[in-house]
């Protein structure tokens, strides 16, 4: 005989499973990084409140580029700030995106003396975006858009 008070499984149960499930939480703790990250130091190559921005530009690229070493900070906030976003939007291509863009700040960096400890920092971040990439895959799958 079946009791009236049985309980039957909640809604807020898979919720708060997935909640639990450690890869979950790596997924949502780098998911928050590379939204974040990205967005704050874009804007911040507007301001150079942080830090200097045109200070980390190697002389050749300047070279390549059009305009000052500010004019090219500019753009590169705003290529940050979309990256930020796609994070924020579309975390499988977001990532990979942003480990794209590091890869190329770890050429430019490796290409001006002294700023080899920022591109070993940076190598670490592009590591941890491909991990948010691939963690995207399982968490942020095609049956969740």
């Amino acid at each position: 005989m079946s009791s009236a008070t049985a309980s039957t499984p909640s809604a807020a149960a898979p919720g708060r499973a997935r909640l639990a499930d450690p890869g979950y939480q790596a997924f949502v703790i780098l998911r928050t990084a590379f939204t974040v990250a990205p967005i704050l130091f874009g804007l911040d190559k507007f301001a150079n409140l942080l830090v200097d921005w045109p200070a980390y530009l190697a002389p050749w690229i300047n070279d390549l580029v059009p305009g000052s070493g500010q004019a090219a900070m500019y753009a590169v906030g705003v290529i940050e700030v979309v990256a930020g976003i796609a994070v924020a939007l579309a975390p499988r291509f977001g990532a990979w995106l942003v480990a794209g863009w590091l890869a190329g700040i770890i050429v430019n960096l490796l290409t001006i003396p002294d700023y080899y400890d920022i591109a070993l920092r940076d190598f670490g971040l592009l590591l941890a975006a491909v991990a948010l990439a691939r963690l995207a895959e399982r968490y942020h799958g095609r049956s969740e858009h």
